[in-house]
């Protein structure tokens, strides 16, 4: 078993390499769960409601709890049964996101009290991809934006994001970081070259 999260901001590539991943695994014969943050569970759907700025949706102030109470909920009910079961756990974030994008409201040491019990993956690759690549990426993409997908927040989240993965990897975190850009496959191999060691019995 295995707890396997990807992190990046908006538009870094993390939902394409999940799914990528995760059949790859499942080809190679392992048994694989994949998830995401936000959930699509109860606390999930409020959280889509507020990034989406629809209207009657509980105020952004109150996401930092509302992530911490989505992530409670998304380890009970589906990383740690998974896990326990022996599957590989592939999450598209996690309480990475929740320290680089919360904090820029609450500040840091309050996001990190309310995340720092959870269960710590065994390997977080992060996707190092400039703000105009992934602006473009969002660009291309259509739909609906949400509240952080836009150049000045996305560059704050890139420096809070430099300001986490140092305290995690200072408390001994597993974290790697690789270049998202260029091809989806090379990207890919890229993933694929640090996840494959960790599953080699």
């Amino acid at each position: 078993m295995s707890f396997i999260v990807l992190e990046g901001l908006d538009g870094a590539g993390t939902t394409t390499q999940m799914h990528r991943l995760g059949d790859r695994l499942t080809q190679a014969g392992h048994r694989v769960v994949r998830s995401h943050e936000p959930t699509d569970g109860p606390i999930g759907r409020l959280i889509r409601q507020t990034l989406r700025m629809e209207p009657g949706a509980i105020p952004p102030s109150c996401l930092p709890w509302l992530f911490a109470a989505d992530r409670a909920d998304h380890l009970a009910r589906k990383v740690e049964p998974a896990l326990a079961s022996g599957a590989v756990v592939i999450t598209d974030r996690y309480l990475h996101s929740s320290l680089a994008y919360q904090s820029l409201e609450l500040g840091l040491e309050q996001v990190f009290a309310l995340n720092q019990a959870f269960l710590v993956p065994d390997l977080t690759i992060f996707f190092d991809v400039p703000v105009e690549v992934c602006l473009t990426r969002i660009d291309a993409r259509g739909g609906v934006r949400e509240i952080f997908e836009e150049r000045s927040r996305l560059e704050q989240i890139a420096t809070s994001y430099e300001a986490v993965l140092r305290r995690l990897e200072a408390r001994g975190d597993p974290i790697e970081r690789i270049d998202g850009t260029g091809t989806i496959e090379q990207v890919s191999a890229r993933i694929d070259a640090l996840v494959d060691p960790l599953l080699t019995p």
